[in-house]
């Protein structure tokens, strides 16, 4: 089984920027102050839960709550791009060195996307559900 010490700290980095920047990208897509709050509780909860309930380890390991990598006045544009670039780096560490958790990893930050799109209890707007596409592009099938 795969753990952090498997992975340079870039690679780490980028796996848990991917996790929690998708959160953001999603949350940042349909900007409304009084959802983000909502939204960011969504994200912090869905990763406690998984943090103590995943199978994997290693997912166990990158679902600890942690700063997003983003700041208050992070652009929707960087929050899009640096999530995305961290996704594309996360999955090639994956792939080379933990090829086994791959559908582990896509399912953690599938799951966050979800969670935090449907936080508002008023379903997926067409930006956020964009936004989830333009991940489920990055990670591929779950």
């Amino acid at each position: 089984m795969a753990a952090k010490a498997d992975f340079t700290e870039e690679e780490w980095k980028a796996m848990q920027k991917g996790v929690t920047g998708v959160g953001m990208l999603v949350s940042v897509s349909d900007r409304d102050l009084t959802d983000t709050f909502g939204e960011v509780g969504a994200l912090v909860r869905f990763l406690e839960e998984q943090h103590e309930q995943a199978a994997s380890p290693l997912i166990r390991e990158l679902a600890e709550p942690r700063k997003s990598g983003f700041g208050l006045t992070s652009s929707p544009q960087q929050v899009e791009t640096e999530t995305l670039e961290a996704l594309r780096a996360a999955l090639a560490a994956l792939a080379s060195k933990a090829p086994d958790e791959l559908v582990a990893y896509r399912q953690l930050v599938l799951g966050v996307a979800d969670r935090v799109a449907n936080a508002k209890g008023g379903g997926v707007s067409a930006s956020e559900a964009e936004a989830i596409e333009k991940v489920r592009q990055a990670v591929g099938p779950a």
